[in-house]
């Protein structure tokens, strides 16, 4: 199932050998095989929206073709569903624009999603592939968030920035940046503080971080990375729509993947939002977070072993 097989591994057995179930010993559609193929796709929290836009698109090419075999029902959802990743193939395969130095990334998300750890397997990632990267330790509120990057920027050999906690955060990532371009780094990571992301005077926060980046880099930052955790299932989706009603989300890092059948989240959430995933978190290893690639994830769904043509 390739480097997504342990990530999809329980949303395949959730959703897909349910699938398998609905068509086993079946010649052609029916009402009974759509109504099975919605109920997976709810129960793996795709989300209504996006179900009811595959089931109506799969109801379409039946009304049109008259006939379809299984096979064709397969080949068709997963089309359907590599449509609704909003990436194309190939796109992440550098997943940012180096050109741009530093390259400013700012990390949102509430705690608990993996948000620290994802910034350090990503600065680990990136110092391996050779690139110089500076760790911004603003989310000052919570001690274990900045001893946590201290220790994963010790491990990945990255420069880390921090002041005291309680300090102004927009005041670290300025800092970050400063720093980041006196010593030619190519890459700046922010954390940001991820406590409710319903209250406003956070979401005011991330919005002051952004006008404190620009002061150094113009142009900054040049992505903003909302990090999710897949087993919160729909409360992921209102976590979406909450920090981009705050800030201009430009990519998506869904953590936890491994751990929970709610897979579809995924596909939901980047219909839904029509942003890009662009890292999945599949385990705690460092190496566990992995660029996203759209072919391959929907391939790792649909394999030989678990759908029955």
């Amino acid at each position: 199932m390739g480097i997504f097989s342990k990530g999809v591994k329980k949303t395949n057995e959730n959703f897909f050998q349910r699938i398998s179930r609905a068509v086993m010993g079946k010649s052609r559609v029916s009402d009974d095989v759509l109504d099975a193929i919605e109920e997976a796709l709810v129960s793996s929290d795709m989300g209504v929206e996006t179900t009811l836009k595959i089931i109506d698109n799969l109801e379409d090419r039946i009304e049109r073709d008259k006939y379809m075999s299984m096979d064709e029902l397969v080949t068709i959802l997963r089309e359907e569903i590599g449509n609704l990743l909003n990436v194309s193939e190939g796109e992440t395969v550098k997943p940012f624009d180096f050109s741009k130095k530093p390259y400013v990334i700012m990390v949102v998300g509430v705690n608990g999603v993996g948000k620290t750890t994802t910034i350090g397997k990503l600065a680990a990632s990136l110092t391996a592939q050779g690139k110089k990267v500076v760790v911004g330790a603003a989310d000052t509120f919570r001690a274990a968030a900045v001893d946590q990057l201290v220790i994963w920027a010790e491990r990945s050999g990255a420069d880390i920035v921090k002041q005291q906690m309680g300090s102004d955060p927009a005041s670290v990532a300025y800092d970050s940046v400063r720093s980041a371009v006196a010593k030619g780094a190519d890459v700046v990571l922010i954390d940001t503080a991820g406590r409710l992301h319903n209250r406003v005077d956070l979401m005011n926060e991330l919005t002051k971080i952004r006008n404190v980046v620009r002061k150094v880099v113009p142009d900054g930052p040049h992505e903003v990375l909302l990090v999710l955790d897949a087993s919160t299932g729909q409360n992921a989706f209102q976590q979406a729509k909450e920090f981009a009603r705050a800030t201009d989300i430009t990519a998506l890092a869904i953590t936890k993947l491994d751990g929970t059948a709610k897979g579809g989240v995924v596909i939901g959430i980047s219909d839904q939002m029509k942003v890009p995933v662009k890292f999945l978190g599949i385990g705690e290893g460092i190496d566990d977070l992995k660029v996203f690639d759209k072919k391959e994830f929907v391939e790792s769904l649909f394999t030989k072993e678990d759908i029955a043509g």
